[in-house]
């Protein structure tokens, strides 16, 4: 390790094929959490995410839709709160994720950035967010665009989540469903099942593997290093008390 002189040897690792292998394969359906950004009664966002819940739970998987009317602003109140507790315990819960919010302003909206950010990176010693996939997509009341998408990628790698690549956006999302609220037959609906058939494949891909993959130098460095403290001190004391 000479050639590496800042690298602290005891914490690295080599990965390798047979660390990937699940030593507990999971049995019960692939559980996902469906967000949307938008409160109105005829909301084109939700109308995408409850065509994408369609889409994974004929696939097999386990869906909720978690519903943000009545979410306060972030920070406005104890995360103790009914909805705050109810959308945390969603995010835990989930293996993957689907985020959907209009474009508003050339970005995501304040509902959508709400939710997200009522989620800290851990809470408890558990990281909610870390490890999970996620699709992203936006609709858009004029031409194609993919600001929100942009956004929305950039808040799952800060969650520290799997984005798969590909992604929706339908503009015009107005032309494009029935008065039942049901997508018309176009190819913005056809890259909705594109990217459900793409979440659905790397949530069976990763969620037996996602403590592995991301288990880090770094950290293990740095817990390594604690525990060394505390021991160091718990001697101290216990040759002191002697």
């Amino acid at each position: 390790m000479t050639a590496f002189p800042a690298l602290s040897p005891e914490y690295l690792t080599t990965p390798t094929l047979d660390l990937l292998e699940p030593t507990h394969p999971a049995s019960h359906r692939p559980r996902f959490l469906l967000l949307y950004g938008s409160l109105r009664e005829r909301s084109y966002s939700r109308f995408v995410i409850e065509e994408c819940a369609r889409l994974l739970e004929h696939f097999g998987g386990e869906v909720r839709i978690f519903d943000p009317s009545g979410l306060p602003l972030p920070d406005s109140v104890d995360p103790s709160h009914p909805k705050v507790a109810e959308l945390r315990e969603l995010f835990i819960w989930s293996e993957g994720q689907v985020w959907c919010s209009p474009e508003r302003h050339g970005t995501i909206t304040g509902i959508m950035k709400a939710q997200i950010d009522w989620i800290p990176l851990a809470m408890g010693g558990v990281r909610p967010s870390q490890g999970r996939t996620l699709a992203v997509m936006q609709v858009s009341g004029g031409s194609q665009s993919f600001n929100a998408v942009n956004a929305l990628r950039v808040l799952g790698r800060w969650m520290r989540m799997v984005t798969i690549p590909n992604q929706s956006s339908v503009a015009k999302a107005y032309e494009e469903f029935d008065d039942e609220g049901r997508m018309k037959p176009s190819s913005y609906y056809d890259r909705i099942v594109d990217v459900m058939e793409e979440l659905f494949k790397f949530t069976l891909l990763i969620r037996d593997r996602s403590d592995y993959l991301v288990d880090r130098y770094s950290e293990r460095k740095e817990s390594g290093l604690e525990t060394a403290k505390n021991l160091t001190a718990a001697a101290m004391s216990h040759e002191i008390a002697s």
